[in-house]
């Protein structure tokens, strides 16, 4: 069949046995295609599209719908441990899996009539994604920050407005580089990939797709137990407090430790979701976590407290971050601007590209994409609409000047072209270093303007998350032979169930400021912004001397390590992560120790049974981490719900 063809709308009822058909020895065109731009774009059409992405269900209300639940449900572990944490975990993949064996289970039980198709089910994970991962990343950074320095919350309707039009400003933002970066560059976009060998082999081979619903049921099964017996049972009564696994943990760090060790977040812990963590990172980011844990808590804290009088006395978490974060935060920023001047050449490929976007191109075979491609007027509607609702809920809300909130959409395009290329190249996206750029380049536009200067970088740091995140999963389709539109469609179905529950459990878990920076919610992402916004809008005069040493130090060490891996590639695995040394710096001691003993068991498991472990880590640690999240979420409800309630509406 040639291009010039029209697809065949009417084959489009193919249920789950013409998808296992379609797919039966298909190959996923990993490697890509060669050629010119419009016999890349050929090749693609008649060996990928024709036959699935015109023959195969793939946009339905099911698919919609389930992805929308599974991702708000994933919404609210993501905002849990970005409170706990400082990021948010890709659901995409976990998505997959419980969609899979939930429509099965339907299926076997007569509570549906078909199986779903595997171009349904990569709807289904695009909406879960947005609704999951992309519409609140920053919630847990830059309005955590803002609640940080200005002591009061948001009002409920302002955050709401404020993360939807982000995410719209993101996932349009990536329209004209979908067809730049995926179809004709072919970027590999690993994490899409890997998406995409997942949904293959759930449909081609169901018995494994159930096992790994099964073993991530089980395992987020094991951590509801877990977290309900470490902290809930003084919920029932006060008297089986005692008994509970914190109780018994914080008994035994008090003997083995001392309340002075202890008062310096030294102490024991018990938390599968941290183990879960270091499993998913690997030995080295979480060996540089406990690396960072033990220099700061138990070398730089005992130092300070006793060298330095405005330090003396000072104990708990709280109070000390003051002055860790500062070497933390300026290690991550150092290395994670660094990371990007690394890939010079790729943020110098992406604005290379950029004619390549805008272009206007001709020809049948182009034509026949063109058609199923998401339009360019999408694009510039979207970008439109963002801009004006941002740039009048930035002035009436934080008194951005409206000049400055064009200067940010537009610094966030440019940005987001880099981080959308390096994600395609890395499967990194440096939505922190984004975030900084921004904050830098307003410090300087707006001197001493805290809100100005965080939530310009909220914008660019958004976008290019939603951005990013979009780009991976075209990318999952584009290898499938879907219908590119028909995803975007599903992506941004996502943003509105996304939107609402993210921020409501943001309002749920953080109701006051009092409960960030606390054993509860370290919010480290919240304290290394809110570092950043103090230092350009204070200016360095104007800090302790001990804290400048503590920029100086820790931006030192973030640009040494990033250019001792460059320089030693063969011995990267023994150079300490900038990144995990810094974050270890503004979260307590503990969770270094939770992470490291993660990534020793993920690499016996490895060592023991490499097939087994290629099979199950991953199910397990997002059970874990999903289990143990969504507890976590239940049991705050269970205490403070009626406060949460009246927060959530005032």
């Amino acid at each position: 069949m040639s291009m010039d063809q029209q697809p065949k709308r009417s084959s489009e009822l193919g249920g789950a046995d013409a998808s296992r058909d379609a797919y039966e020895n298909y190959e996923l065109p990993i490697e890509g295609f060669k050629g010119t731009a419009e016999e890349i774009e050929r090749q693609w059409y008649e060996r990928c599209y024709v036959g699935r992405g015109d023959a195969i269900k793939q946009l339905t209300w099911r698919a919609v719908i389930m992805g929308s639940v599974l991702g708000a449900v994933l919404s609210l572990t993501n905002i849990y441990i970005g409170l706990k944490a400082g990021w948010g975990f890709g659901v995409a993949i976990t998505a997959c899996i419980l969609s899979y064996a939930i429509w099965t289970t339907f299926y076997k039980l007569k509570l549906a009539r078909t199986q779903m198709t595997i171009l349904e089910n990569n709807c289904m994970q695009s909406t879960a994604s947005a609704a999951g991962y992309s519409t609140g990343g920053t919630l847990v950074s830059a309005f955590a920050a803002y609640i940080l320095i200005h002591n009061e919350t948001l009002s409920f309707s302002l955050m709401i407005l404020w993360v939807f039009f982000i995410a719209v400003l993101g996932v349009t933002m990536a329209v004209p580089m979908k067809r730049q970066m995926i179809n004709v560059e072919q970027l590999r976009f690993p994490s899409g990939i890997a998406a995409a060998e997942t949904l293959r082999a759930l449909h081609a081979t169901g018995q494994k797709g159930m096992r790994a619903a099964r073993a991530l049921g089980i395992a987020g099964l094991l951590a509801i137990v877990s977290a309900f017996l470490t902290d809930g049972l003084r919920l029932i009564s006060a008297r089986l407090e005692s008994l509970q696994i914190s109780a018994l943990v914080g008994r035994f760090s008090s003997a083995t430790l001392g309340e002075t060790w202890i008062g310096r977040t030294v102490t024991f812990t018990w938390d599968p979701i941290f183990i879960a963590a270091g499993m998913f990172v690997g030995m080295r980011v979480a060996a540089s976590m406990l690396i960072g844990s033990i220099t700061c808590w138990m070398i730089f804290v005992p130092w300070l407290q006793g060298n330095v009088t405005e330090a003396a006395g000072l104990t708990g978490f709280r109070d000390l971050v003051q002055w860790s974060l500062w070497a933390g935060t300026a290690c991550m920023v150092t290395s994670g601007i660094l990371s990007v001047l690394f890939e010079w050449r790729a943020a110098l490929r992406a604005f290379r590209g950029l004619g390549g976007m805008l272009a206007k191109r001709s020809g049948q075979a182009l034509d026949a994409v063109a058609a199923i491609e998401t339009p360019g007027s999408w694009f510039l509607i979207g970008q439109a609409v963002a801009l004006v609702a941002l740039a009048l809920l930035a002035h009436k809300t934080f008194g951005m000047p409206y000049w400055q909130s064009f200067i940010a959409v537009l610094l966030s395009f440019a940005l987001a072209l880099v981080a959308c290329r390096v994600t395609g190249e890395t499967d990194t996206t440096p939505v922190g270093a984004m975030g900084k750029i921004t904050q830098l380049t307003f410090g300087a536009l707006s001197p001493g303007n805290m809100d100005v200067n965080l939530m310009s970088a909220n914008i660019t740091a958004g976008a290019a998350t939603s951005s990013a995140d979009l780009l991976t999963d075209l990318k999952s389709g584009y290898l499938l032979g879907a219908h590119p539109r028909r995803q975007f469609l599903a992506q941004f179905a996502g943003i509105f169930i996304g939107t609402l529950v993210t921020v409501a459990a943001f309002r749920m878990l953080v109701p006051n400021a009092g409960v960030l920076g606390t054993d509860q919610f370290p919010a480290p992402a919240a304290q290394t912004w809110r570092g950043v916004a103090e230092a350009m809008a204070k200016g360095l005069s104007t800090m302790h001397p001990v804290k400048i040493w503590c920029i100086v130090i820790g931006g030192l060490v973030g640009i040494i390590l990033p250019i001792l891996s460059r320089v030693f590639p063969k011995h990267q695995k023994w150079i300490p992560s900038a990144a995990g040394v810094g974050l270890a710096w503004v979260f307590q001691w503990f969770y270094g120790l939770l992470f490291f003993l993660g990534a020793v068991i993920g690499w016996a498991w490895q060592k023991k049974n490499a097939k087994n472990c290629e099979e199950y880590l991953f199910p397990v640690a997002s059970g874990v981490v999903a289990g143990g999240a969504l507890m976590g979420v239940v049991l705050v409800f269970w205490e403070n719900g009626a406060e949460i309630i009246k927060q959530i509406f005032s």
